[in-house]
């Protein structure tokens, strides 16, 4: 019995100091180093170019895409129109040399009264057209509304009234009288008719299909106007504000004629050949000059301004 207990003891002494070795081995263990990964922190600006792309440029991608059974869309070269309004004017009213300044007694009156009449007969054929869709329409007042369209037109263009201007003028009129204008002052002002207005060509041209038919009408104004033009600085670039000028202009309005909605709106002005040339505009450019101190002064160093090589060019 002494021998057992003294054996049970033993083992019991061997089984706490290896439990007691056991819980001393972790504080002996070292810690592990940290792991370093390699991070890019700057941006790379050239990229080299991948290995066996020299021959591959050349190769046709819907081919390939075809040979691994993916079938490509057929692209359609489509071009959007607008049918509310044509593209241009049809069979335009040529102006006879010498408008507004020959008389009707003198032989070149005459002989362009007798041209006129001889033209007018189209005309009358187009305007019975449009009085089938507009039965409003008479020469003797379409005139005057023209006019007033006109001014209008012009108003919410100095006003820069978009949605009134794309109400009173064609989508083919509104980027020839809105270009050009962002950073411009305009000023204009109707003073007075010096001739009332009247009618003097017109047509009905048809676009897409016969039944889609259009109506221009050509509107002869004689008028006093004045314009001016500033830039973005303030400058006058063209035109003046006080002296009014005698302004002779032949005005294409157009309607949709079998659109119940549409409406009258300036659509073209036509300018003949023998018109008397614009007017330059005056531009505002920086010259370039000598760097000058805080203390110095443009005037008294007497600068001259360089004057440009001649260069040849062509037209």
């Amino acid at each position: 019995m002494a021998m057992s207990m003294r054996r049970t003891v033993a083992a019991l002494r061997n089984v706490t100091c290896l439990s007691w070795k056991n819980s001393e081995v972790p504080l002996d263990v070292r810690q592990a180093a940290p792991l370093l990964l390699p991070v890019r922190t700057k941006k790379r600006y050239i990229i080299p170019p991948a290995v066996g792309l020299k021959g591959k440029k050349g190769e046709n991608p819907e081919a390939r895409a075809r040979a691994a059974g993916i079938v490509f869309r057929q692209q359609y070269l489509e071009r959007p129109i607008n049918i509310a309004c044509t593209a241009g004017v049809l069979d335009p009213y040529v102006p006879p040399e010498g408008d507004a300044r020959l008389s009707a007694l003198s032989k070149d009156g005459l002989r362009q009264l007798t041209e006129k009449m001889k033209q007018s007969a189209a005309s009358q054929l187009a305007i019975r057209k449009i009085k089938e869709y507009d039965s409003a329409f008479t020469t003797r007042t379409f005139a005057e509304d023209a006019q007033q369209i006109f001014i209008d037109a012009h108003n919410a263009l100095v006003q820069f009234n978009k949605e009134k201007l794309h109400a009173l003028v064609t989508e083919r009129c509104y980027p020839e009288m809105t270009k050009g204008n962002r950073y411009k002052t305009l000023r204009w002002r109707f003073v007075e008719s010096l001739e009332p207005p009247r009618v003097v060509h017109a047509r009905s041209p048809d676009m897409v299909t016969k039944g889609n038919l259009y109506g221009q009408v050509t509107v002869r104004m004689h008028s006093k106007q004045t314009l001016a033009i500033y830039d973005r600085f303030g400058r006058l670039m063209l035109g003046s504000e006080e002296q009014p000028k005698d302004v002779l202009e032949y005005l294409v309005l157009e309607r949709h004629l079998i659109n119940p909605y549409g409406r009258w709106r300036l659509h073209a002005k036509i300018v003949p050949s023998w018109a008397p040339a614009k007017d330059p505009i005056i531009k505002t450019v920086a010259i370039p000059g000598p760097k000058l101190e805080p203390w110095e002064e443009l005037d008294t160093l007497n600068y001259q301004v360089p004057k440009p090589a001649p260069v040849q060019w062509y037209k």
